[in-house]
């Protein structure tokens, strides 16, 4: 089964955007629009336990985002990923070279990252509340959490809406058919040899923070860019702003003479 997924645009580069693990492709409603305009051929997909896309068999999600692209007549693509859309984005450069150009990682998630005490409480009060039957409590408590000062009502209801899909269809989902990992380790980011922008925010919790700032030293074509206004989502914090710093450096890494078709 393809993921499910939306393309607009047209352009000699292709990006695709790999949403957070609170969201579904409808977080990048503002970037999609306006990168697409920006001259690119644009897809943004729910990745499989997300939005549209059910759990239908085990899998992991890097294979099915090369899969995705070979659906699509992809050979390469400029990867922007969200937290944890950014370690899938990670995790398919390392397991299908080749087949990415650039990323650009916001507040991103790490492979074989050891969580803080407080990170792994946070996780452990989750799993509290979803025992507990406590739906809406779990949601409530991610809403909180990962969006910062900048988000507005209808950017914590948006995540809400988003977040509340994620555990019905996860929930629903029987054990054998979860997630396989993709078994990248943090030592293979250092053969990336991409461009690369990682993007963190000073209002995020201090594991994100350090996880970019990890990349930033992993990462030989990375430059770290740390948002003074930003927690984990800026993309729907200051919509228009990440729309243009993302279209800004998907521009340098697609002039002339830089290949990302």
């Amino acid at each position: 089964m393809m993921l499910s997924h939306d393309v607009a645009g047209e352009g000699p580069s292709t990006v695709v955007l790999l949403h957070s693990g609170v969201c579904d492709r409808r977080m990048w409603d503002a970037q999609f629009a306006a990168l697409a305009a920006a001259g690119h051929r644009v897809i943004r997909c729910d990745l499989r336990g997300f939005g549209e896309t059910p759990i239908d068999r085990p899998h992991t999600h890097c294979d099915d985002v090369a899969e995705l692209l070979d659906a699509l007549g992809v050979e390469r693509a400029a990867l922007v990923g969200s937290s944890f859309g950014g370690e899938v984005a990670l995790e398919t450069a390392v397991r299908h070279s080749g087949r990415v150009s650039a990323l650009a990682l916001l507040c991103s998630g790490i492979p074989d990252y050891s969580p803080s005490d407080d990170l792994r409480a946070w996780g452990r009060r989750e799993d509290e509340l979803l025992e507990a039957g406590d739906v809406a409590g779990a949601v409530a408590l991610n809403v909180d959490t990962w969006l910062g000062p900048e988000a507005d009502d209808e950017a914590r209801e948006r995540v809400r809406v988003m977040q509340r899909r994620a555990f019905d269809v996860q929930l629903a989902a029987p054990e054998e058919v979860h997630p396989v990992d993709a078994g990248v380790t943090s030592a293979e980011l250092t053969g990336l040899d991409l461009p690369c922008l990682v993007v963190s925010g000073a209002h995020d919790l201090p594991d994100f923070r350090a996880m970019s700032a990890r990349l930033a030293t992993l990462l030989p074509g990375a430059r770290h860019l740390e948002l003074e206004w930003a927690a984990h989502l800026p993309a729907l914090e200051r919509p228009e702003e990440t729309s243009a710093l993302l279209a800004g450096f998907l521009a340098e890494v697609t002039a002339p003479g830089v290949s990302v078709s």
